[in-house]
């Protein structure tokens, strides 16, 4: 997902190049005049995105009717390598796509302060923080993310456990990941060819290892990576591996999507996945069923602590500060965050959308079960970190499930990179 900083300036070039010469147009790596604004994405190009992208379109137009707008669809792989070299020229899109987190604020200042032109949706619409930097916000928040962890409830009963009442203690799920190893399929999916793997694995099990003040202070910025309880998140890691708690050859394995068609297929009882259009309740209720797809709630590691859903603003519409007419950009944010569009995103491409007024409740019981646990839930805390310290952590994974490194090693290079900034 997150390219790698050793990609040599020749290559970042490239790839600008090959990109902005796949869309439509003389000069889309440009921003557009007044009468046209360039959005730059990864959705538009989706067909389960196209019935949203026509209802933002006709929204937009109702109000800018002399304004021509033209989405410009980039690959995920090379998307904020692209979109860097873009951003550092001063030419880029008028308005772009971001996931909520260390993308977006490594990036602010390229981007137009928008909260004086969605002061009408700060109501009707969550996830604001993970698109907020020093108190002001750069996107209005599209989806909502979080990283559930979802279970296959025929696995459970091929291997004798009550579907109905997953384990509590991480003591517990080890032991059933053992009946489940002797029913043949693996406990865990997972996909760490990327090293976004443990973004996922940190976050989903954050909260039941560590302490309520030490989450809060994580979130804060007040990180203690001296913490036994971030080092015991980083020995589970390691440990889930070496036990083979893992489907083989996780750090080959990649994310999108295959870890995702394992758990889909039946090879593995468990996957961290996400809860927003990719990887997600919808995507599983297609193979399993929707009556075979179990949500359950991270398994307590430290006594005392209360899993709770890991969630921020998944993906944001932001506004480049080169554009010709905030305002009418900031317009076309709103067009894309309005009610009628995310509704039709929630229910073509599964989307838990930012917009809390969407009724849900036909999505089945796992996006029930997502829902119910949203006014408990907490910012993940991935999220929280910078772009430059979860491309250190995924590399660091990697070495941890190969063990080419240690524990105490990996979490003292963390510390050193968030210390930075």
């Amino acid at each position: 997902m997150k390219q790698r900083a050793l990609w040599s300036a020749l290559l970042v070039v490239t790839l600008a190049m090959t990109g902005c010469g796949s869309a439509t147009g003389s000069d889309p790596s440009s921003g557009g005049s007044a009468g046209k604004l360039v959005v730059w994405d990864w959705k538009s190009g989706d067909a389960s995105a196209a019935s949203y992208l026509e209802k933002a379109k006709a929204d937009f137009a109702r109000k800018h009717p002399k304004v021509t707008v033209e989405f410009v669809a980039q690959p995920f792989d090379q998307y904020y390598t692209l979109l860097g070299a873009a951003l550092q020229s001063g030419k880029g899109p008028d308005v772009m796509l971001f996931n909520g987190g260390g993308q977006i604020r490594d990036r602010v200042d390229s981007l137009v302060p928008l909260d004086e032109y969605l002061t009408a949706d700060r109501e009707r619409l969550a996830g604001w923080d993970a698109f907020t930097k020093d108190g002001k916000v750069y996107a209005g928040p599209v989806t909502l993310q979080g990283h559930p962890i979802y279970y296959n409830k025929a696995l459970y009963e091929k291997a004798g456990l009550d579907p109905t009442s997953p384990a509590t203690t991480w003591a517990e799920f080890v032991a059933d990941c053992t009946a489940i190893g002797k029913a043949g399929a693996a406990c865990f999916a997972l996909g760490n060819k990327e090293g976004v793997g443990i973004q996922f694995w940190l976050s989903a099990l954050g909260s039941a290892v560590l302490t309520a003040p030490e989450y809060d202070a994580w979130i804060a910025g007040r990180r203690d990576w001296t913490s036994p309880h971030v080092k015991q998140v980083f020995q589970l890691w390691k440990e889930a591996g070496d036990a083979g708690l893992n489907n083989e050859g996780a750090n080959s394995t990649a994310m999108f999507n295959d870890s995702f068609a394992l758990f889909q297929s039946g090879k593995a009882a468990h996957v961290i996945g996400l809860m927003s259009d990719v990887g997600h309740w919808k995507d599983f209720n297609e193979f399993l069923t929707a009556d075979k797809l179990g949500v359950m709630r991270a398994p307590v590691v430290t006594a005392g602590t209360t899993p709770s859903l890991p969630y921020d603003g998944g993906i944001g519409y932001a506004v480049a500060k080169w554009t010709k007419d905030p305002k009418v950009a900031a317009d076309l944010v709103r067009s894309l965050t309005s009610t009628d569009a995310l509704t039709a995103f929630y229910a073509d491409a599964g989307a838990i959308a930012a917009d809390t007024t969407i009724d849900v409740s036909q999505g089945g019981p796992a996006a029930a079960a997502i829902v119910s646990q949203i006014k408990g839930g907490k910012p993940a805390l991935h999220v929280a970190l910078s772009s430059k310290t979860l491309d250190l952590m995924g590399r660091l994974s990697q070495q941890l499930l190969s063990g080419s490194v240690t524990i105490d090693e990996a979490v003292k290079q963390l510390a050193a990179s968030d210390q930075a900034g």
